[in-house]
Protein backbone atom coordinates (compact mmCIF):
# COMPACT_ATOMS: atom_id res chain seq x y z
CA UNK A 1 0.00 0.00 0.00
CA UNK A 2 0.96 3.56 -1.00
CA UNK A 3 1.57 6.07 1.52
CA UNK A 4 -0.86 8.02 -0.15
CA UNK A 5 -3.40 5.32 -0.14
CA UNK A 6 -2.93 4.74 3.60
CA UNK A 7 -3.32 8.43 4.49
CA UNK A 8 -6.68 8.53 2.49
CA UNK A 9 -7.99 5.30 4.59
CA UNK A 10 -7.17 7.55 8.01
CA UNK A 11 -8.51 10.79 7.19
CA UNK A 12 -10.93 11.65 8.66
CA UNK A 13 -14.63 11.55 7.59
CA UNK A 14 -15.96 14.95 8.83
CA UNK A 15 -19.24 13.49 10.54
CA UNK A 16 -19.85 13.93 13.99
CA UNK A 17 -18.78 11.51 16.53
CA UNK A 18 -16.16 8.87 16.89
CA UNK A 19 -16.24 6.59 13.80
CA UNK A 20 -15.95 3.22 12.99
CA UNK A 21 -16.48 3.62 8.81
CA UNK A 22 -13.27 5.52 7.67
CA UNK A 23 -13.76 7.72 4.39
CA UNK A 24 -11.74 9.05 1.24
CA UNK A 25 -12.12 11.57 -1.14
CA UNK A 26 -13.83 10.49 -4.15
CA UNK A 27 -15.83 11.69 -6.80
CA UNK A 28 -20.21 10.17 -7.55
CA UNK A 29 -21.70 10.53 -10.54
CA UNK A 30 -25.13 9.48 -12.40
CA UNK A 31 -23.32 7.34 -14.97
CA UNK A 32 -20.54 7.62 -17.64
CA UNK A 33 -20.42 10.92 -19.41
CA UNK A 34 -22.48 12.98 -16.43
CA UNK A 35 -20.18 15.22 -14.60
CA UNK A 36 -18.16 13.82 -11.08
CA UNK A 37 -19.25 14.96 -7.92
CA UNK A 38 -16.79 15.12 -4.72
CA UNK A 39 -17.53 13.38 -2.12
CA UNK A 40 -16.02 10.87 0.78
CA UNK A 41 -16.54 7.36 -0.17
CA UNK A 42 -15.99 4.04 1.48
CA UNK A 43 -16.78 0.20 2.02
CA UNK A 44 -18.99 -0.89 5.08
CA UNK A 45 -18.78 -4.45 5.68
CA UNK A 46 -22.25 -6.13 6.85
CA UNK A 47 -23.33 -9.65 7.91
CA UNK A 48 -25.22 -11.62 4.21
CA UNK A 49 -27.32 -13.31 6.96
CA UNK A 50 -27.44 -11.20 10.40
CA UNK A 51 -28.64 -14.97 11.74
CA UNK A 52 -25.52 -17.25 10.55
CA UNK A 53 -21.82 -14.94 10.95
CA UNK A 54 -20.63 -17.56 8.93
CA UNK A 55 -22.49 -17.31 5.69
CA UNK A 56 -19.81 -14.59 4.90
CA UNK A 57 -20.29 -10.53 4.71
CA UNK A 58 -21.44 -7.73 2.25
CA UNK A 59 -19.63 -5.24 1.11
CA UNK A 60 -22.15 -2.30 0.57
CA UNK A 61 -20.94 1.47 -1.40
CA UNK A 62 -20.75 4.45 0.94
CA UNK A 63 -20.66 7.73 -0.04
CA UNK A 64 -20.82 11.51 1.82
CA UNK A 65 -21.48 14.84 0.47
CA UNK A 66 -20.27 16.86 2.85
CA UNK A 67 -22.27 19.98 3.93
CA UNK A 68 -21.84 23.45 2.60
CA UNK A 69 -21.84 24.75 6.14
CA UNK A 70 -18.32 24.67 7.78
CA UNK A 71 -20.18 23.90 10.95
CA UNK A 72 -23.18 21.61 9.95
CA UNK A 73 -26.46 20.75 11.64
CA UNK A 74 -25.28 16.51 13.17
CA UNK A 75 -28.01 14.98 11.22
CA UNK A 76 -28.08 14.60 7.71
CA UNK A 77 -29.92 13.79 4.81
CA UNK A 78 -30.01 10.17 3.69
CA UNK A 79 -31.55 9.61 0.08
CA UNK A 80 -33.24 6.69 -0.52
CA UNK A 81 -33.56 5.30 -4.08
CA UNK A 82 -36.40 4.07 -5.74
CA UNK A 83 -37.30 0.54 -8.13
CA UNK A 84 -36.57 -2.01 -5.92
CA UNK A 85 -33.55 -1.93 -7.43
CA UNK A 86 -31.98 1.66 -7.76
CA UNK A 87 -28.77 2.85 -5.96
CA UNK A 88 -28.84 5.26 -3.75
CA UNK A 89 -25.34 7.00 -5.22
CA UNK A 90 -26.41 6.85 -8.64
CA UNK A 91 -30.09 8.26 -7.90
CA UNK A 92 -28.78 11.34 -5.77
CA UNK A 93 -26.38 12.40 -8.47
CA UNK A 94 -28.57 12.47 -11.06
CA UNK A 95 -30.64 14.87 -9.17
CA UNK A 96 -27.77 16.39 -7.15
CA UNK A 97 -28.82 20.25 -7.70
CA UNK A 98 -32.55 19.13 -5.89
CA UNK A 99 -30.10 18.47 -3.10
CA UNK A 100 -28.12 21.75 -2.62
CA UNK A 101 -30.81 23.56 -0.32
CA UNK A 102 -30.61 20.95 2.22
CA UNK A 103 -26.46 20.66 1.28
CA UNK A 104 -26.27 24.36 2.83
CA UNK A 105 -26.85 22.93 6.17
CA UNK A 106 -26.36 19.18 6.08
CA UNK A 107 -24.00 16.20 4.66
CA UNK A 108 -25.70 14.48 2.30
CA UNK A 109 -25.29 10.48 3.53
CA UNK A 110 -25.61 7.81 0.84
CA UNK A 111 -25.92 4.38 0.92
CA UNK A 112 -26.05 1.75 -1.78
CA UNK A 113 -28.90 -0.43 -0.66
CA UNK A 114 -27.90 -4.12 -0.38
CA UNK A 115 -28.60 -5.53 -4.03
CA UNK A 116 -28.29 -2.56 -5.44
CA UNK A 117 -25.32 0.12 -7.32
CA UNK A 118 -21.93 -0.94 -6.12
CA UNK A 119 -23.43 -2.82 -2.88
CA UNK A 120 -23.09 -6.49 -3.48
CA UNK A 121 -25.67 -5.80 -6.96
CA UNK A 122 -27.53 -8.26 -7.46
CA UNK A 123 -28.56 -8.41 -11.00
CA UNK A 124 -28.66 -10.70 -14.17
CA UNK A 125 -28.97 -9.79 -17.72
CA UNK A 126 -32.38 -7.79 -17.93
CA UNK A 127 -34.63 -9.17 -20.18
CA UNK A 128 -37.68 -6.96 -21.18
CA UNK A 129 -39.75 -10.15 -23.02
CA UNK A 130 -40.23 -11.26 -19.21
CA UNK A 131 -40.79 -8.13 -17.59
CA UNK A 132 -43.44 -6.83 -19.86
CA UNK A 133 -44.69 -10.72 -19.61
CA UNK A 134 -44.04 -11.64 -23.69
CA UNK A 135 -42.70 -14.63 -22.77
CA UNK A 136 -44.61 -18.20 -22.06
CA UNK A 137 -44.74 -19.49 -18.21
CA UNK A 138 -42.15 -22.21 -19.58
CA UNK A 139 -39.76 -19.35 -20.80
CA UNK A 140 -40.09 -17.02 -17.87
CA UNK A 141 -39.58 -20.09 -15.32
CA UNK A 142 -36.45 -20.72 -18.00
CA UNK A 143 -35.24 -17.33 -17.30
CA UNK A 144 -35.42 -17.04 -13.53
CA UNK A 145 -33.85 -20.20 -13.21
CA UNK A 146 -30.75 -18.53 -15.25
CA UNK A 147 -30.89 -15.49 -13.17
CA UNK A 148 -30.95 -17.31 -9.57
CA UNK A 149 -28.09 -19.49 -11.08
CA UNK A 150 -26.03 -16.10 -11.88
CA UNK A 151 -26.53 -14.10 -8.56
CA UNK A 152 -23.30 -13.85 -6.55
CA UNK A 153 -25.15 -14.35 -3.29
CA UNK A 154 -28.22 -15.87 -1.48
CA UNK A 155 -31.28 -13.64 -2.43
CA UNK A 156 -33.23 -14.41 0.27
CA UNK A 157 -31.21 -11.57 2.41
CA UNK A 158 -31.88 -8.74 0.23
CA UNK A 159 -35.07 -7.33 1.89
CA UNK A 160 -36.17 -3.97 3.46
CA UNK A 161 -36.05 -5.33 6.37
CA UNK A 162 -32.45 -6.16 6.55
CA UNK A 163 -31.64 -2.90 4.73
CA UNK A 164 -32.58 -0.59 6.93
CA UNK A 165 -30.94 -2.50 10.23
CA UNK A 166 -27.97 -2.11 7.61
CA UNK A 167 -28.59 2.03 7.42
CA UNK A 168 -29.07 2.19 11.41
CA UNK A 169 -25.56 0.27 11.39
CA UNK A 170 -23.96 2.90 8.91
CA UNK A 171 -25.83 5.53 11.24
CA UNK A 172 -24.01 4.32 14.38
CA UNK A 173 -20.64 3.83 12.68
CA UNK A 174 -20.50 7.48 11.65
CA UNK A 175 -22.06 8.67 14.61
CA UNK A 176 -24.58 10.56 13.35
CA UNK A 177 -27.09 11.63 16.29
CA UNK A 178 -30.40 11.33 13.88
CA UNK A 179 -30.87 10.72 10.28
CA UNK A 180 -33.95 12.68 8.36
CA UNK A 181 -34.97 10.14 5.64
CA UNK A 182 -35.97 11.26 2.01
CA UNK A 183 -37.57 7.98 -0.06
CA UNK A 184 -38.88 7.95 -3.17
CA UNK A 185 -41.18 5.34 -4.79
CA UNK A 186 -39.90 2.38 -3.26
CA UNK A 187 -37.54 4.26 -0.95
CA UNK A 188 -40.72 5.28 0.56
CA UNK A 189 -41.43 1.94 1.81
CA UNK A 190 -37.86 1.67 3.28
CA UNK A 191 -38.04 5.32 4.78
CA UNK A 192 -41.35 4.41 6.85
CA UNK A 193 -39.98 0.51 7.93
CA UNK A 194 -36.74 2.46 8.92
CA UNK A 195 -38.86 4.54 11.32
CA UNK A 196 -40.61 1.76 12.52
CA UNK A 197 -37.95 0.17 13.67
CA UNK A 198 -35.82 2.95 14.91
CA UNK A 199 -37.87 6.00 15.36
CA UNK A 200 -35.20 7.27 18.06
CA UNK A 201 -33.03 7.31 14.70
CA UNK A 202 -35.42 9.26 12.60
CA UNK A 203 -35.70 13.29 12.77
CA UNK A 204 -37.53 13.91 9.85
CA UNK A 205 -39.29 11.70 7.02
CA UNK A 206 -39.88 12.62 3.63
CA UNK A 207 -41.91 10.81 1.36
CA UNK A 208 -42.03 11.17 -2.36
CA UNK A 209 -44.28 8.87 -4.75
CA UNK A 210 -45.73 7.26 -1.41
CA UNK A 211 -45.79 3.28 -1.40
CA UNK A 212 -48.04 2.60 1.56
CA UNK A 213 -47.19 -0.29 3.51
CA UNK A 214 -50.36 -1.61 3.42
CA UNK A 215 -50.74 -2.08 0.16
CA UNK A 216 -48.79 -4.65 -1.80
CA UNK A 217 -47.58 -3.39 -5.75
CA UNK A 218 -48.75 -5.43 -8.10
CA UNK A 219 -52.35 -5.62 -10.32
CA UNK A 220 -53.06 -1.91 -9.67
CA UNK A 221 -49.47 -0.83 -11.93
CA UNK A 222 -52.20 -1.42 -14.54
CA UNK A 223 -55.38 -0.02 -14.04
CA UNK A 224 -53.80 3.05 -12.54
CA UNK A 225 -51.09 3.44 -15.67
CA UNK A 226 -54.51 3.15 -17.63
CA UNK A 227 -55.78 6.31 -14.89
CA UNK A 228 -53.13 8.07 -16.27
CA UNK A 229 -53.09 7.69 -19.60
CA UNK A 230 -56.72 8.52 -19.85
CA UNK A 231 -56.22 11.83 -17.77
CA UNK A 232 -53.58 12.70 -20.29
CA UNK A 233 -55.77 11.93 -23.45
CA UNK A 234 -58.28 13.99 -21.90
CA UNK A 235 -56.14 16.63 -20.93
CA UNK A 236 -55.08 17.06 -24.27
CA UNK A 237 -58.63 17.10 -25.95
CA UNK A 238 -59.49 20.52 -23.23
CA UNK A 239 -56.31 21.79 -24.90
CA UNK A 240 -57.03 24.34 -27.34
CA UNK A 241 -53.61 23.59 -29.66
CA UNK A 242 -53.72 19.90 -28.59
CA UNK A 243 -57.19 19.02 -29.67
CA UNK A 244 -57.11 21.28 -32.77
CA UNK A 245 -53.69 19.58 -33.63
CA UNK A 246 -55.04 15.64 -32.05
CA UNK A 247 -58.20 16.12 -32.40
CA UNK A 248 -59.16 12.27 -31.95
CA UNK A 249 -56.26 11.38 -29.52
CA UNK A 250 -58.15 9.50 -27.60
CA UNK A 251 -59.35 7.18 -31.18
CA UNK A 252 -55.91 7.14 -32.51
CA UNK A 253 -54.56 5.60 -29.04
CA UNK A 254 -57.14 3.02 -29.58
CA UNK A 255 -56.54 2.54 -33.23
CA UNK A 256 -52.76 1.70 -32.64
CA UNK A 257 -53.55 -0.54 -29.85
CA UNK A 258 -55.72 -2.69 -31.67
CA UNK A 259 -53.31 -3.10 -34.09
CA UNK A 260 -50.28 -3.99 -32.22
CA UNK A 261 -52.17 -6.30 -29.79
CA UNK A 262 -53.88 -8.19 -33.42
CA UNK A 263 -50.23 -8.52 -34.80
CA UNK A 264 -47.05 -6.78 -33.94
CA UNK A 265 -45.68 -4.28 -36.38
CA UNK A 266 -41.88 -4.41 -37.88
CA UNK A 267 -40.26 -1.20 -37.24
CA UNK A 268 -36.90 -0.03 -39.41
CA UNK A 269 -35.03 2.15 -36.75
CA UNK A 270 -31.40 3.64 -35.84
CA UNK A 271 -31.19 2.58 -31.88
CA UNK A 272 -31.26 5.76 -29.67
CA UNK A 273 -28.36 4.79 -27.85
CA UNK A 274 -26.12 2.92 -30.02
CA UNK A 275 -26.98 4.33 -33.10
CA UNK A 276 -27.04 0.83 -34.86
CA UNK A 277 -29.79 0.35 -37.33
CA UNK A 278 -31.79 -2.50 -36.90
CA UNK A 279 -35.28 -3.93 -37.42
CA UNK A 280 -38.09 -4.14 -34.64
CA UNK A 281 -41.11 -6.00 -33.76
CA UNK A 282 -43.11 -3.43 -31.76
CA UNK A 283 -45.84 -5.46 -30.22
CA UNK A 284 -48.59 -4.48 -27.18
CA UNK A 285 -45.67 -5.27 -24.78
CA UNK A 286 -43.06 -2.70 -26.15
CA UNK A 287 -46.50 -0.26 -26.48
CA UNK A 288 -47.15 -0.84 -22.76
CA UNK A 289 -43.64 -0.07 -21.72
CA UNK A 290 -43.43 3.11 -23.60
CA UNK A 291 -45.97 4.39 -22.59
CA UNK A 292 -46.05 3.54 -19.17
CA UNK A 293 -42.53 5.02 -19.00
CA UNK A 294 -43.19 8.52 -20.96
CA UNK A 295 -46.14 9.06 -18.42
CA UNK A 296 -44.03 9.33 -15.72
CA UNK A 297 -43.15 12.75 -15.80
CA UNK A 298 -44.46 16.42 -17.30
CA UNK A 299 -41.41 16.40 -19.45
CA UNK A 300 -41.94 13.18 -21.16
CA UNK A 301 -46.15 13.54 -20.97
CA UNK A 302 -45.71 16.74 -23.18
CA UNK A 303 -44.53 14.87 -26.23
CA UNK A 304 -46.88 11.54 -26.15
CA UNK A 305 -50.01 13.31 -27.92
CA UNK A 306 -47.62 13.74 -30.90
CA UNK A 307 -46.08 10.24 -30.48
CA UNK A 308 -49.26 8.72 -30.37
CA UNK A 309 -50.87 10.62 -33.36
CA UNK A 310 -47.78 9.97 -35.45
CA UNK A 311 -47.85 6.02 -34.72
CA UNK A 312 -51.51 6.22 -36.01
CA UNK A 313 -50.34 7.78 -38.71
CA UNK A 314 -48.15 4.66 -39.54
CA UNK A 315 -45.14 6.18 -38.34
CA UNK A 316 -43.89 3.72 -35.37
CA UNK A 317 -40.28 5.19 -34.90
CA UNK A 318 -40.14 8.08 -32.42
CA UNK A 319 -42.57 5.46 -30.30
CA UNK A 320 -40.34 2.16 -31.17
CA UNK A 321 -37.12 4.50 -30.22
CA UNK A 322 -38.84 5.41 -26.66
CA UNK A 323 -39.35 2.10 -26.35
CA UNK A 324 -35.67 1.24 -26.76
CA UNK A 325 -34.52 3.99 -24.63
CA UNK A 326 -36.87 2.58 -21.72
CA UNK A 327 -34.93 -0.16 -22.34
CA UNK A 328 -31.73 0.89 -21.84
CA UNK A 329 -32.44 2.81 -19.16
CA UNK A 330 -34.29 0.02 -16.99
CA UNK A 331 -31.25 -2.14 -17.42
CA UNK A 332 -28.77 0.45 -16.31
CA UNK A 333 -30.86 1.66 -13.52
CA UNK A 334 -32.71 -1.61 -11.49
CA UNK A 335 -30.43 -4.44 -10.35
CA UNK A 336 -33.14 -7.20 -11.38
CA UNK A 337 -32.12 -9.55 -8.45
CA UNK A 338 -32.50 -7.32 -5.98
CA UNK A 339 -35.76 -6.22 -7.16
CA UNK A 340 -37.13 -9.45 -7.70
CA UNK A 341 -36.25 -10.52 -3.97
CA UNK A 342 -38.26 -7.10 -3.19
CA UNK A 343 -41.47 -7.91 -4.57
CA UNK A 344 -41.16 -11.33 -3.97
CA UNK A 345 -40.92 -11.45 -0.50
CA UNK A 346 -43.17 -7.80 0.51
CA UNK A 347 -45.60 -7.93 -2.54
CA UNK A 348 -47.03 -11.05 -4.22
CA UNK A 349 -47.15 -13.36 -1.08
CA UNK A 350 -49.73 -10.69 0.06
CA UNK A 351 -51.70 -10.21 -2.34
CA UNK A 352 -55.54 -12.34 -2.77
CA UNK A 353 -55.48 -13.70 -6.24
CA UNK A 354 -59.25 -14.52 -6.22
CA UNK A 355 -59.98 -10.49 -5.37
CA UNK A 356 -57.71 -9.79 -8.79
CA UNK A 357 -60.36 -8.15 -11.04
CA UNK A 358 -58.90 -9.82 -14.68
CA UNK A 359 -61.30 -8.40 -16.46
CA UNK A 360 -60.55 -4.76 -15.22
CA UNK A 361 -56.68 -5.74 -16.04
CA UNK A 362 -57.45 -7.01 -19.74
CA UNK A 363 -59.20 -3.76 -20.09
CA UNK A 364 -56.20 -2.01 -19.89
CA UNK A 365 -53.27 -1.17 -22.04
CA UNK A 366 -50.91 -3.48 -20.24
CA UNK A 367 -52.97 -6.05 -19.56
CA UNK A 368 -52.63 -8.73 -17.00
CA UNK A 369 -49.50 -10.73 -18.62
CA UNK A 370 -47.34 -8.35 -16.79
CA UNK A 371 -49.04 -9.56 -13.07
CA UNK A 372 -48.93 -13.26 -14.48
CA UNK A 373 -45.16 -12.88 -15.30
CA UNK A 374 -44.16 -11.35 -11.95
CA UNK A 375 -46.35 -14.46 -10.36
CA UNK A 376 -44.57 -16.93 -12.76
CA UNK A 377 -41.22 -15.53 -11.32
CA UNK A 378 -42.43 -15.27 -7.93
CA UNK A 379 -43.39 -19.26 -7.73
CA UNK A 380 -39.88 -20.05 -7.63
CA UNK A 381 -38.39 -16.87 -6.34
CA UNK A 382 -36.74 -17.58 -2.35
CA UNK A 383 -38.69 -15.50 -0.12
CA UNK A 384 -36.39 -13.42 2.01
CA UNK A 385 -36.99 -12.59 5.85
CA UNK A 386 -40.13 -10.41 6.93
CA UNK A 387 -40.55 -8.33 9.96
CA UNK A 388 -43.60 -8.27 12.00
CA UNK A 389 -46.01 -5.54 11.21
CA UNK A 390 -43.80 -4.51 8.26
CA UNK A 391 -47.71 -4.30 6.52
CA UNK A 392 -48.96 -2.28 8.74
CA UNK A 393 -49.49 2.06 8.35
CA UNK A 394 -46.79 3.83 10.35
CA UNK A 395 -47.94 5.14 13.20
CA UNK A 396 -45.61 8.06 15.10
CA UNK A 397 -45.10 11.47 15.49
CA UNK A 398 -41.82 12.13 13.77
CA UNK A 399 -42.58 15.43 11.57
CA UNK A 400 -43.25 13.81 7.76
CA UNK A 401 -43.86 15.26 4.63
CA UNK A 402 -45.95 13.47 1.78
CA UNK A 403 -45.69 14.83 -1.60
CA UNK A 404 -47.59 13.17 -4.38
CA UNK A 405 -48.12 14.05 -8.16
CA UNK A 406 -51.29 14.87 -9.51
CA UNK A 407 -50.72 12.22 -12.83
CA UNK A 408 -48.45 10.15 -11.19
CA UNK A 409 -49.05 6.63 -13.14
CA UNK A 410 -47.94 4.41 -10.25
CA UNK A 411 -47.91 5.95 -6.89
CA UNK A 412 -51.12 8.09 -6.98
CA UNK A 413 -52.32 10.68 -4.04
CA UNK A 414 -54.87 8.52 -2.44
CA UNK A 415 -51.64 6.04 -1.80
CA UNK A 416 -49.98 8.84 0.57
CA UNK A 417 -53.58 9.26 2.01
CA UNK A 418 -53.46 5.71 2.92
CA UNK A 419 -49.74 5.81 4.23
CA UNK A 420 -51.18 8.94 6.51
CA UNK A 421 -53.87 7.44 8.30
CA UNK A 422 -51.84 6.32 11.34
CA UNK A 423 -49.23 9.73 11.11
CA UNK A 424 -49.83 12.57 13.73
CA UNK A 425 -47.61 14.88 12.62
CA UNK A 426 -47.87 14.86 9.16
CA UNK A 427 -48.87 16.99 6.05
CA UNK A 428 -49.16 15.91 2.25
CA UNK A 429 -48.58 18.14 -0.68
CA UNK A 430 -49.76 17.46 -4.58
CA UNK A 431 -48.26 18.80 -7.07
CA UNK A 432 -51.02 20.14 -10.08
CA UNK A 433 -50.64 18.06 -12.54
CA UNK A 434 -47.16 16.49 -11.61
CA UNK A 435 -45.88 12.97 -12.39
CA UNK A 436 -43.89 10.25 -10.23
CA UNK A 437 -41.31 12.36 -8.34
CA UNK A 438 -41.74 15.80 -7.18
CA UNK A 439 -38.15 16.45 -5.46
CA UNK A 440 -36.99 18.66 -8.48
CA UNK A 441 -40.34 19.93 -9.44
CA UNK A 442 -40.93 23.62 -9.23
CA UNK A 443 -39.52 24.99 -5.47
CA UNK A 444 -39.78 21.63 -3.85
CA UNK A 445 -35.87 21.50 -3.65
CA UNK A 446 -36.70 25.11 -1.44
CA UNK A 447 -39.88 23.43 0.21
CA UNK A 448 -37.88 20.46 1.86
CA UNK A 449 -35.43 21.90 2.50
CA UNK A 450 -37.08 24.45 5.22
CA UNK A 451 -39.10 21.27 6.36
CA UNK A 452 -35.89 19.18 6.62
CA UNK A 453 -34.60 22.32 8.84
CA UNK A 454 -37.48 22.93 10.86
CA UNK A 455 -39.28 20.22 11.49
CA UNK A 456 -42.58 21.71 10.72
CA UNK A 457 -44.57 20.99 8.07
CA UNK A 458 -47.47 23.13 8.98
CA UNK A 459 -45.10 26.32 9.00
CA UNK A 460 -43.97 25.72 5.43
CA UNK A 461 -45.55 28.09 2.43
CA UNK A 462 -46.34 26.30 -0.13
CA UNK A 463 -47.79 29.14 -2.61
CA UNK A 464 -44.60 28.53 -4.74
CA UNK A 465 -46.06 25.23 -6.37
CA UNK A 466 -48.39 26.88 -7.54
CA UNK A 467 -46.49 28.24 -10.61
CA UNK A 468 -44.41 25.23 -11.14
CA UNK A 469 -43.63 24.69 -15.11
CA UNK A 470 -45.66 22.24 -16.68
CA UNK A 471 -44.23 21.59 -20.15
CA UNK A 472 -46.94 22.44 -22.59
CA UNK A 473 -48.33 19.91 -25.38
CA UNK A 474 -46.31 19.41 -28.22
CA UNK A 475 -47.34 19.87 -31.63
CA UNK A 476 -44.71 18.54 -33.71
CA UNK A 477 -40.75 17.73 -33.25
CA UNK A 478 -39.35 21.29 -32.79
CA UNK A 479 -41.13 21.37 -29.44
CA UNK A 480 -43.90 22.48 -27.87
CA UNK A 481 -45.19 25.97 -29.16
CA UNK A 482 -44.22 29.50 -27.63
Amino acid sequence: MTALALLLLLASTGAPGSTTLELSDCRISAGPGYPGIKARCGTFLRPLNPEDPDAGQLELRVAVVPALDLNPEPDPLVPLAGGPGGGAIQFYAAYYSAFEPVRRERDILLLDQRGTGASARMDCPFDDHVVEGQYTDEQTLEFTRSCLEQLPHDPRFFTTSLAVADLEALRLALGYPALNLLGTSYGTRVAQHFARRYPDSTRTIVLDGVVPPQLPLGPEIATEAQRALDDILARCLSDIACNERFPEIDLDFESIRALVNEQPVRVELSDPVTGKRESLDFGRNELAAAIRLLAYQPRSIAIMPLLIHEAANDNFVPLAAQFQLTVSSLADALALGMHNSVVCTEDLPFIDRDTVDFGALNETYIGALQFEALETICSIWPRGPIDDGFAEPLATDIPVLLLSGEADPITPPRYADLAAVALRNARHLIGDRQGHGQIAAGCMPDIVARFVSTADSGALDVACMETAFIMPFFLDFSGPMP
